[in-house]
């Protein structure tokens, strides 16, 4: 952190105030450290045996995460430029990429605890707090994506305040699509801190991403307050009822809208060839993302049909392909990494 600080300060043309830089990154990294002490007691599998002799490598891979959303959050209220401007993406991303690697470490090593759990869930909401905030102050989102931070510390609050009315709740049910959402949104947030993706596109990405997963905070509510009083049935139907109609009906409004961009020559032969392969669902997921990735790359304007297809993308993104699809490789594995 102090090479960091050091480093802007010999560049000061990055637009980085290394006095800034040093009191976030810090204010966060001690954040991290207190919530690790705060759960010490916590470094076993079960509490009703003893701790274990040392910290473990999937929490210090926990930690290190943590140490790399602190120094991602040392960017916030600055106007990063050059090589500076590139950073928090760089630095997000490695924080996305440990987040998929610290659980598998914890199995393999046998080290699974309850430390693990509670501060890989910790680090996953600090993470999406601070990368968010910073888009906004980028001006890659909107403000009103700062509801999909705020959504994880109510949920929690709201928990916190039925158990001290002493008021019932309920286990959430196991959700694939649940961890996928997730682990989707930390990906999508580190792609759009790149600064080679214009604002104009990310922020239309941003409230197509926002909208599934506040609905999915919505739902776990529901579940865990009571108010879905039949929820093994609930979720099962509104998962097939997704798969079988809503999915593929994105899928042809794809390629309504794909005949219009041939038509109005807004598509490049890329853009048609992936709208092609999600409408017949091969690898649609895979397919959708893909067609994010060029059209943020280059359209530098957006029409009506342009914000439709970025919105229909993302969700086929998000969601999978759904049934009827000629080849869901793609999905299977998103379910198996989740």
């Amino acid at each position: 952190m102090l090479g960091a600080g050091a480093l802007f300060l010999a560049f000061l043309q990055s637009g980085v105030s290394p006095v800034l830089w040093f009191f976030l990154a810090g204010a966060l990294w001690i954040y991290c450290w207190l919530q690790t002490w705060w759960r010490r007691d916590l470094n076993r599998l079960e509490m009703t045996i003893p701790c274990y002799s040392d910290f473990g490598w999937a929490n210090r891979l926990t930690l290190l995460r943590g140490g790399l959303i602190a120094l991602t959050g040392g960017f916030l209220f600055q106007s990063p430029i050059g090589v500076a401007a590139w950073m928090p993406g760089i630095l997000y991303s490695i924080a996305a990429v440990l987040d998929r690697t610290d659980g598998w470490v914890a199995r393999r090593s046998g080290r699974t605890s309850l430390l693990g759990r509670e501060l890989d869930t910790e680090m996953d909401a600090l993470g999406l707090l601070v990368a968010p905030l910073l888009a906004v102050t980028l001006g890659k989102f909107h403000w009103s994506f700062l509801a999909v931070s705020a959504a994880y510390y109510i949920f929690i609050g709201g928990l916190h305040w039925r158990r001290r009315r002493q008021l019932s709740v309920y286990p959430l049910p196991p959700s694939v699509l649940r961890r996928t959402l997730a682990g989707l949104q930390m990906g999508f947030v580190a792609f759009v801190l790149f600064p080679v993706f214009p604002a104009e596109v990310t922020r239309v990405l941003g409230v197509a991403f926002m909208i599934p997963i506040l609905a999915g905070f919505l739902v776990d509510w529901l579940a865990v307050s009571g108010r879905l009083k039949n929820e093994s049935a609930f979720f099962p139907c509104t998962g097939y009822f997704g798969q079988q109609f809503f999915i593929p009906a994105l899928r042809i409004c794809v390629g309504l809208l794909i005949v219009g961009g041939i038509i109005w020559g807004e598509l490049s032969t890329l853009m048609l060839l992936l709208g092609i392969l999600i409408v017949a669902g091969a690898g649609a997921r895979t397919a959708s993302a893909a067609f994010l990735l060029v059209s943020t790359l280059t359209w530098t304007s957006l029409s009506a049909g342009n914000i439709a297809l970025l919105l229909l993308c993302s969700w086929i993104t998000l969601l999978g392909g759904g049934a009827i699809c000629f080849w869901r490789g793609d999905d299977v594995w998103v379910g198996r990494q989740n």
